[in-house]
């Protein structure tokens, strides 16, 4: 079973789409050519290649998750301008291999860096992307940081549900604590940049449920039956932060960039 088993029409509804700030530090991250090339790398529901739809002329998106692809093919193919390419494919970064001949100017992994083989695809990415092109690797905190009393709340309503430590599916997530720049440093990407871009959102506790419901760690099969008294719960706990249900965030994106030292 996927680690988002059961997610994706969560994902595509709930998870925070890409800023514009942050699709146009992408954009600005390699020289424009004819064709532009972007490989999107756990590209889940196609949120990071529809933000750059149209700065991109010839997008590969890859995801070992066939419910995720069918709903990037649902949201992307509608939106895809004249002469632009589009391929979703459904393999991990580690097995993937592009076209004979086709290298990209830009690679995105957004939200996805924790879950790879880290040095390897850094590695294997060496041969599939083109001369002055780059690698991104990119995120904000996920609700699991609790960073403000509402979070806190609804984090501790998940443990209390689901255990002390973070979920990953039907396992605990396990991670290292090296800066990704850090792991970049040693890859062929080793010239890397970051770039913080500060985000404001405010939710509400449907936005708040259905964004839980899009993780590996408060996925909806996890509660085994008990999906309704989580809800209930949770709608509880966000009781005590606002009479109006609406639940400020201040997050950030952080854009680590990783070019070839030798270019």
């Amino acid at each position: 079973m996927s680690l988002f088993s059961g997610t994706a029409d969560y994902y595509r509804q709930y998870r925070p789409g890409i800023p514009e700030e942050v699709a146009s530090v992408l954009d600005q991250a390699v020289a424009p050519t004819e064709p532009r090339r972007l490989l999107d790398i756990g590209t889940g529901t196609g949120l990071v290649a529809e933000a750059l739809l149209g700065r991109f002329d010839d997008i590969i998106a890859i995801d070992n998750d066939p419910d995720m692809l069918k709903g990037a093919e649902a949201a992307l193919r509608p939106q895809l301008p004249d002469g632009a390419s589009l391929s979703l494919i459904e393999s991990t970064a580690e097995n993937f291999r592009p076209p004979v001949g086709w290298r990209a100017d830009l690679v995105t992994i957004c939200r996805a860096f924790h879950w790879l083989d880290q040095a390897t695809v850094l590695a294997r990415l060496d041969d599939q992307v083109a001369p002055g092109g780059a690698v991104a690797i990119l995120g904000d905190n996920s609700f699991w940081a609790a960073d403000s009393p509402w979070k806190q709340s609804v984090r501790a309503v998940v443990q209390s549900f689901l255990g002390e430590e973070r979920r990953a599916g039907d396992s605990t997530f396990k991670h290292h604590d090296r800066p990704y720049s850090e792991i970049m440093e040693e890859s062929p990407f080793n010239r890397v940049e970051e770039i913080r871009v500060p985000v404001h959102r405010t939710w509400s506790t449907d936005s708040i449920l259905g964004y839980l419901y899009s993780t590996s760690f408060a996925a909806p099969h996890l509660f085994v039956g008990r999906l309704g008294e989580f809800g209930a719960a949770v709608e509880s706990a966000l009781a005590q932060h606002s009479t109006e249900d609406a639940f400020p965030e201040d997050n950030e994106f952080l854009i680590r960039i990783g070019r070839r030292g030798t270019e």
